[in-house]
């Protein structure tokens, strides 16, 4: 029995950089944060039995990995070269199409607990590279390689993203007090809409690979507008980052129409009015979570504005383990 955890992100700056259309030419910066929320994945060895199961929003039982309808699930196990004799189970704390990067960590908890059945060590890079390339080019899906990378290292992390791929990771330093303010000060809460962000994705990899310029432009400022954020963590300007979020939010909706709606900008305005500085909406956009920097005096007036709205808060603090596995018996 071997059970594993990857935590969820909240992207602060520099998001969409880390698609290979982007960074291909340009170069990517991507600076996000893994928090306490996870994907969880057991793995049963099956002692009597021949085939695979797998059990996630459905249940599939197949004779033969190729033949699992999962893509992620499908390709892992082909990948690995594991072909029979298991039961595989996901759950998560929060649910999927929400914003949070939860199918990176999904197939980042997946590769943890496969790699570990097969008694392989992989390190974090070579554990998120490895699941990049399940989901992004084995599974044929539109995903950067910022959600594998921050399923695998947690904690307040950089990419720099080089043109030929390879990653720099880095940890924020930042002290204790700001780094429990800052986590204060960012509240969250869910929509109640669910996307997939397939098509949001799908359009602005066709977009930059034909040199749309307002994409092209409002990724250029998004990274870096990420880099002016790590500087005014580093210095423990908090509100400055709030601000930055802000501008940060108007250049990413440039990027599609399909990245908020009236409700979502309704919603926004009445954050700000309610005294938050800044926000956006997770992931690639058009519903899940709403995320807001917002100063002390101001957060019972922006929950109850929230509250008011329908929306409905999530409490969490910051991830600082990463991928781990919990159980391997």
């Amino acid at each position: 029995m071997i059970t594993t955890r990857a935590p969820l992100r909240i992207p602060l700056g520099g998001g969409g950089t880390d698609l290979s259309s982007y960074y291909s030419l340009h170069g990517g910066f991507v600076l996000s944060v893994g928090i306490d929320k996870y994907v969880y994945i057991q793995l049963n060895t099956l002692k009597v039995e021949d085939f695979i199961r797998v059990k996630y929003s459905r249940t599939e039982k197949v004779e033969d990995p190729s033949q699992i309808e999962h893509p992620l699930l499908r390709e892992a196990l082909l990948h690995t070269g594991i072909k029979s004799g298991l039961e595989i189970g996901a759950m998560a704390d929060v649910p999927g199409r929400t914003g949070l990067g939860s199918s990176g960590s999904f197939t980042v908890a997946l590769l943890a607990a496969l790699r570990a059945h097969q008694r392989l060590q992989l390190s974090r890079q070579e554990l998120a590279e490895e699941a990049h390339l399940i989901e992004a080019g084995l599974a044929g899906q539109p995903a950067g390689k910022h959600d594998h990378y921050l399923a695998a290292f947690g904690g307040l992390t950089c990419l720099e993203i080089a043109p030929d791929g390879r990653v720099e990771v880095s940890s924020l330093q930042l002290s204790n007090h700001t780094l429990e303010e800052l986590s204060n000060s960012m509240v969250l809460f869910f929509t109640g809409i669910q996307r997939e962000s397939f098509d949001i994705l799908s359009q602005q990899q066709q977009d930059t690979r034909r040199g749309a310029p307002q994409v092209i432009q409002s990724l250029h400022e998004v990274k870096r507008i990420g880099y002016q954020i790590k500087s005014a963590l580093e210095r423990g300007e908090l509100d400055r980052f709030g601000l930055l979020l802000d501008e940060h939010w108007q250049m990413k909706k440039r990027r599609s129409t399909k990245m908020s709606n009236p409700d979502i900008d309704r919603w926004y305005e009445q954050g700000k009015d309610a005294g938050a500085l800044g926000g956006k909406i997770l992931g690639a956009g058009g519903g899940g979570f709403l995320m807001f920097y917002c100063p002390a005096q101001h957060r019972l007036e922006l929950r109850q504005r929230m509250e008011g709205e329908g929306l409905r808060e999530m409490n969490f603090q910051f991830d600082l383990e990463g991928a781990k596995v919990l159980m391997n018996i």
